[in-house]
Order: C-alpha cells, then sequence, then structure tokens
C-alpha cells in the first residue's frame, strides 16, 4: 500500500480553499457531522474509541503497572534517557490531568528516546488490544509527533516494532492517544514505549492503559424504505424555464443562464442511469468571480438519505479571462461544517468536460449545501445538468452478472468414449475459479494459524505488505535484511501462492529512508543500481510481478535528484536483470474521480511516456483505497486504462466503513466491476484480518478469527463463480455447459452404478472447449 494513512488524502487543491469557504459558511452549516465519502474537513472527526475512554481507563483490567505513577517510576524505564517525576511543571502550569503525578522523559538525544514498560507475560496472543494515553511535551517545540510503538521478539529472536498510536501533540494541553494491538505469535518479549519527538523535547505522560478491546456491537443492516433510487436531488438541474430558480451564488459572483451545453448526460452517469431525456443544452455561467470558492449553490439539506450511496455528476467548462495554467472544478458538498468531495476535473481548454465523484452520508445532516467551485478568480465558471442521485446498486449488479458471463466463461462440450454411455449421467463441479484473488501479507500474520487458513483457503496470490521495501531490505545503508521475504516466499511456494513483488522504489519522500535521502546524486545514483541489482538477480525468477517504481503520480523523489529518464531505466534495468516479471506502474485515486494529480488520463500519459523511453511495461496497477465506489466511474475509468493494452489489476484493494453492511456492499462493487471487466486480470485485497490491515474498518474477519458480514460477502462471490451442472450423456456422447475459467472435477456414474471421476481445466477462449474423456 501507499502509506498507512486514509486514503482520502489526495493531491486535491480545495483542501485549503474550503477551510475558508466553510468558515464563512459556519453560521449555515452547524456542527460537525461524521459522514462517509471522500471527506477531507478542516474540522477534524472525533476519534470515537470502541474500547472506551480515560475515565474508564484504569482498572481490573489494565495489563499496565503502575498507570498513573502512584508508585513513582516502579515499573517504568528509561529508553535511552532520563526520566523523572513530577506533580507540576514550568511553575505551575503544567499538572496532571488525572491523579497527582506525570512523568517526563528527558535528556533525549535520539527520536527513539523515551519511556517504557515490559509487558512480557501479561499480554495474550491473538487477543485485540485497546490502548489510552495521556500525553503531551515540553520543551524546544511547540508540537511534534507522539508515537506509541510496541516491540516484540519472538521465539527465534525475530523482531517486530508494531506502531499503535501516532498523533500530534502540543506544549499546551494534555492530549489523548488512542491504538490498538494484536499479537500473533508467541513472543519471548514485549516491551511498550513512548518516542517520536525530536532531541531535546520532553515526553510528558500522566496515565497508559493497555486493556482487552470491548467488543463492538453487531452492525445493524441500512433499511431503506422506497429508497429513491435514480432521482435527482438538485432542482431546476437542466434550466428549462431559463432561470436560475432553486440556486444562489455563493459570495458576490453573477449567475446568468446561457445556451450552447452539451443535450446528452455525461458519460458516467449515462452509464448509471439508462435512457435519459435530452438537457436542455442551457447552462449557469458564473461570472464576477473575486475567489475560487464562488460558484452556483443550492441547499439539498431534506433531499439526502442515509447510507445510500450517491453518484455527481455534471459538464462544467471555463473561461479563462486572462488567467493562463490548468484549472480545477471541484463539486462539493458542505455537510454540518465538512467538506465532501463530489468530484473533482482539470481544465484546460475552451471544451465541457465531465465532473464525477460520490459520497455517502451516515448520519442525517441538520444543513447539506451542493456547490461547484474551484478556478482562479476572474475565471468565469460553466455549470451544465448537474446530477446528485442515489445509485441502485443491486439493479447494476444484475448487469455485471451478465458481463461477467460473458467473458469468464466458456463454452465446454465433454466428449466421452468407450462402452456402457447409455444412461449414464454427468456431474460437473468447479473447484477453483483461475481468476487471480490475493491479499496483502506480513511476516508476522503468518505466526496466525488462523489466519494463514483463511489465506490459503481463499486466495491464489500473495503481496508482501512491507518486508520487499527498500526501506525493510537495507534500512541502514549496507546493513540488508531479506529474512523476513525469503521466510514469506518459502511459505508462498509451500502454498501455491503466487506472489507480487512491491515495490522495488517508492517516489514518496516520506517513504525512503534518511540516508537514501541524504545521498548526493551520484551517491545516490549508485545506490539505486545496487538495489535494483541486489534484489533482481537475488529473487530472480521467484516473482510474477513488480511494482517498480511506486506512485509516480503522487511522488517525484528518483525523478526530482536523478533526472527524467530515471524512471525508465528503473524499468529498462529490472528486465534486463528479471525479464520473467511482468513490471507494474502502481498508484492512487485513479478509479474513483477524487483527485485530479491521478486520473487515468494522466496515468495513460504516463505510461505512453515510460514505453516511448523504452520502459517494458507489463502491467497497470489501480490501488483501490477507495472511499465510496460507484461501478460507472470505476468502470469507465478501467474503460479507458484498457485502451493500453496491457492487463489492468487492482493491487491494493480495501474499502472503509464501520458498518459491515455497507462494507460488504461496498466490497461487491469493486470486485463485480473488476471481475466482469475485460482489461481487469486481477484483484488483490490490501489485507482481511482486524489490526493486521493498514486501513481501520476494512478487515473480513475480526481479530478474534470471526467472519464479518464483509467476509460472508466475499465468501458468497467466491462460490458464485464457481460452476457446476449436471444431466446425461447423448446420443453423440457428449455433455454440454457453459463454466467460469479454471479447475474442475467430472464424475461419471454409469447405468451399471460404476463411477469414474476425472479433472480438467477450462482456459481462455472464445471457441467451444472440446474435452475428451476416455471411459475405457
Amino acid at each position: 500500500m501507499a502509506r498507512p494513512t486514509s486514503m482520502a488524502e489526495t493531491n486535491s487543491p480545495f483542501s485549503a480553499l474550503s477551510v475558508v469557504l466553510l468558515s464563512l459558511l459556519l453560521p449555515f452549516l452547524g456542527s460537525a457531522l461524521t459522514a462517509g465519502g471522500s471527506i477531507r474537513s478542516p474540522f477534524p472527526r472525533q476519534y470515537q474509541s470502541k474500547y472506551g475512554g480515560v475515565a474508564a481507563a484504569v482498572g481490573a483490567n489494565n495489563i499496565i503497572l503502575n498507570p498513573r505513577f502512584e508508585d513513582g517510576l516502579k515499573n517504568w524505564s528509561a529508553k535511552g534517557c532520563r526520566i523523572e517525576l513530577h506533580e507540576s511543571m514550568a511553575d505551575g502550569k503544567i499538572v496532571p490531568q488525572l491523579g497527582k503525578l506525570f512523568v517526563s522523559a528527558t535528556d533525549r538525544t535520539e527520536a527513539w528516546n523515551g519511556i517504557e514498560q515490559e509487558l512480557t507475560g501479561r499480554v495474550q496472543r491473538e487477543v485485540a488490544y485497546g490502548v489510552t494515553a495521556i500525553a503531551r511535551i515540553y520543551g524546544n517545540v511547540t508540537a511534534a509527533t507522539l508515537q506509541l510503538t510496541l516491540w516484540v521478539q519472538e521465539q527465534d529472536r525475530r523482531e517486530e516494532y508494531i506502531s499503535i498510536a501516532s498523533l500530534q501533540v502540543s506544549d499546551k494541553d494534555w492530549v489523548q492517544l488512542q491504538g490498538e494491538f494484536l499479537l500473533n505469535g508467541f513472543p519471548s518479549r514485549v516491551i511498550i514505549y513512548f518516542e517520536g519527538p525530536p532531541a531535546g523535547t520532553d515526553i510528558l505522560i500522566n496515565s497508559l492503559v493497555v486493556q482487552h478491546a470491548a467488543k463492538m456491537p453487531s452492525s445493524a443492516r441500512p433499511v431503506f424504505q422506497d429508497p429513491p433510487f435514480d432521482v435527482n436531488v438538485i432542482e431546476n438541474s437542466n434550466l428549462d424555464d431559463g432561470t436560475t430558480a432553486g440556486w444562489f451564488a455563493l459570495g458576490n459572483c453573477l449567475l446568468t443562464v446561457e445556451r450552447g451545453s452539451p443535450y446528452v448526460l455525461p458519460p458516467m452517469a449515462r452509464d448509471s442511469l439508462g435512457p435519459h431525456e435530452s438537457l436542455s443544452s442551457q447552462y449557469m455561467r458564473v461570472t464576477n468571480r473575486t475567489e475560487s470558492w464562488m460558484g452556483p449553490a443550492q441547499i439539498v439539506t431534506d433531499k439526502l438519505r442515509v447510507y445510500l450511496t450517491y453518484q455527481v455528476s455534471a459538464w462544467v467548462r471555463i473561461s479563462h479571462g486572462g488567467t493562463t495554467g490548468p484549472q480545477f472544478v471541484n463539486a462539493a458538498l458542505g455537510v454540518d461544517g465538512q467538506w465532501i468531495n463530489g468530484g473533482e476535473v482539470e481544465v484546460n481548454d475552451g471544451n465541457w468536460h465531465e465532473i464525477g465523484g460520490s459520497f455517502r452520508l451516515e448520519k442525517q445532516p441538520s444543513n447539506a449545501m451542493v456547490y461547484v467551485q474551484g478556478p482562479a478568480s476572474g475565471v468565469d465558471l460553466m455549470v451544465a445538468g448537474l446530477q446528485i442521485f442515489a445509485v441502485n446498486r443491486k439493479a447494476r449488479f444484475s448487469y455485471l452478472r451478465k458481463q461477467a458471463d460473458k467473458i469468464r466463461k466458456r463454452d465446454v462440450v465433454l466428449k466421452f468414449s468407450g462402452s456402457g454411455l447409455s444412461n449414464s449421467s454427468v456431474s460437473v463441479k468447479q473447484t477453483q475459479n483461475s481468476f487471480p484473488l490475493g491479499s496483502c501479507i506480513t511476516r508476522t500474520s503468518l505466526d496466525n494459524e488462523n489466519f494463514v487458513k483463511f489465506l490459503t483457503d481463499n486466495f491464489n496470490w500473495a503481496v508482501f505488505e512491507n518486508e520487499m521495501k527498500w526501506s525493510w531490505t537495507e534500512p541502514q545503508q549496507g546493513t540488508f535484511n531479506y529474512k523476513e521475504a525469503d521466510e514469506m516466499l518459502d511459505f508462498c511456494k509451500t502454498h501455491n501462492l503466487k506472489v507480487r513483488g512491491h515495490c522495488i522504489f517508492w517516489e514518496m519522500e516520506y517513504a525512503i529512508q534518511s540516508w537514501v535521502r541524504s545521498l548526493n546524486e551520484t551517491s545516490l545514483t549508485n545506490a539505486v543500481e545496487n538495489r535494483l541489482y541486489n534484489l533482481l538477480t537475488r529473487y530472480k525468477g521467484k516473482f510474477d510481478h513488480y511494482d517498480v517504481n511506486n506512485e509516480m503520480l503522487h511522488g517525484s523523489f528518483y525523478q526530482g535528484r536523478l533526472g527524467y529518464d530515471i524512471r525508465a531505466h528503473m524499468f529498462r534495468t529490472a528486465h534486463q536483470l528479471d525479464p520473467s516479471a511482468a513490471l507494474f506502474v502502481n498508484d492512487y485515486h485513479i478509479e474513483d474521480g477524487s483527485d485530479v494529480g491521478s486520473t487515468p488520463e494522466k496515468y495513460i500519459k504516463q505510461v505512453l511516456d515510460l514505453r516511448e523511453q523504452g520502459a517494458q511495461i507489463g502491467g497497470i496497477g489501480v490501488q483501490g483505497h477507495i472511499e465510496v465506489p460507484v461501478g460507472s466511474i470505476v468502470s469507465s475509468a478501467f474503460d479507458k486504462l484498457g485502451t493500453l493494452g496491457l492487463p489492468v489489476w487492482i493491487t491494493e484493494l480495501d474499502v472503509s466503513s464501520a458498518n459491515e453492511f455497507i462494507r460488504a456492499e461496498d466490497l461487491e462493487v469493486m470486485l463485480r466491476e473488476a471481475f466482469a471487466h475485460p482489461a481487469v486480470e486481477g484483484v488483490v485485497l490490501w489485507g482481511f484480518w482486524e489490526l493486521y490491515m493498514s486501513r481501520k474498518n476494512a478487515h473480513l474477519v475480526n481479530a478474534n478469527g470471526k467472519i464479518n458480514q464483509a467476509g460472508k460477502r466475499f465468501l458468497s462471490l467466491k462460490k458464485e463463480w464457481l460452476s457446476q451442472a449436471n444431466g446425461g450423456i447423448t446420443e453423440q456422447g457428449e455433455f454440454k455447459f457453459r463454466g467460469f475459467h479454471g479447475t474442475y472435477d467430472v464424475e461419471i456414474v454409469s447405468s451399471s452404478s460404476q463411477r469414474i471421476s476425472k479433472t480438467f481445466i477450462i482456459d481462455k477462449g472464445y471457441s467451444p472447449l472440446v474435452v475428451s474423456i476416455d471411459l475405457m
């Protein structure tokens, strides 16, 4: 995956301007609401802990000894520094939030210095723990990132560092640091510790609680009574009467109606809505725009329902008015103090462009407003045919089943030879679908036998979350660690799992180890060459895919330091060193319309540019960290990427919702869209087990091993994609059926009750597959 943070983060130009806009609209927007969708709010959502707050923190279940320091520093240790006990600090300005005492980690000379406690013997394996701490900093900075980390040493002396929580803390107030962890192995030692702020900054801790995470209540299935599917919530969208009735201007801009926009719905809306009446060809022109957030707006508070998935679609256009360079247009919602991204598009000409996106609310709003914004001041904005409608996912699924039948199945003729064929019965049962389905794994997750069983029962591909990354295999220059990767590769070979290599390089600077960032151009060039040679020769022929340089649409570390050709050079060299591996580009937000920096068009251009430089690209990776998937938007991206003639894979799929039923439905959307699209040749999930996924509320299996609603939906789809057929042998000695590609068992029972079993494979093909079976 790209990162441990939410995929709601993009390079959108609208986050900052929305802070200004929403501050102006606060009297209208009201208080904060937790909403689903691509939400990037300047008013952070309050973290809701499933294991209780600090008030319930200190109790019999807390495995931390002396959690509030009533016994002084007993059971606590300094980690590379000095620790002191306090009743107050800073002339009485700093006092405990709870109890009478707190502790400081002082004289810190490294970021990892802090305060720690050993948990060996008190923490159980395969049990989810919730963690709550009260902390702050003091010293030479006013704010810093504080991390809570678990160090684990296994019986074989293998070490693991588990990041429990990370939060920006200040020197002004105590804050709550909250997180979770799960241990799978049988550790010989376990230590929990605080770290992170720069050297010279004191870490102050008032309380620490580690206890069994409270069981979350079961999700309620959302009930939709007469859901208004495919009904536009926007009033006067078509501007039929030539007025802007129902609309108002944000700011002092002016709205007028003109003629000359497209008569047809934008393609993605048309794919969802089907046959639709023509648009009026009238559009709103927004002039006198003195701020980028100014544009047309409409109140939609009473028209939105919770848990429905809404698709956003419109035609937009600009008139530069002397401004040069690309302009960004955003359809957005202001919902009780939050900005919800309904879609973004980059416009650099006078043509009409489609804008598309989606959102979902998980609480009924008090105030909701839709608006279109983005271009620089002085640029006229034109909007036509804005549609916001609830998507009928069941109708889409019905269509996708038919599409999957066309591209994932094949007609089969079983031709039997031998005696006694008359009155014989045939039973055909598929044992495995050949469509690649994979999952992300970690070395520690393989210590959990229940994890391993679910993995090997349900997937035929795997990818390592971190253990192949350069920062893992060479954390310090010249110090190599391939132990975990070697063990995981052996595991995959034993269990017949094909493996994706993720990743050789990563363009995002924050993901690159400090020693690499510090190199000059010559040294960095040599380090890149060494990385390519060491990795590709060590594992030649062992990885089926490689993500060569991760997230090149979003990062530019190597290109910025080593020049334009370095990316193509990485591909060319990787191909020379391991010609059997398919080399992939891999990036995020390609499929959801939420990021103007990573549209399918920009991805296609990047691939074509690399090809022109001689890069042997073998596949297109669409990560799939998606917020609120809409089938027609996802499918549109696949359509465009499919023009490259390369296999498209969803490489890091996860969907997130606290409600398991919504999570299950979102997962079904993505899996069905992939399975029904001819350009898509595989899907890899970015994990499936709670607390061993980098994204919260994305798991299919709970920490205790219980398969949740999302997991059940996944298994149901896998079952649906297995064919079976029964019948008799014709006079011509044939049995015909149509089945999914994959492995089959056939059993023939003769008139004398003799049973004969055979195995065969249906591979891809357009003509009927003839399988000869000799019953002699």
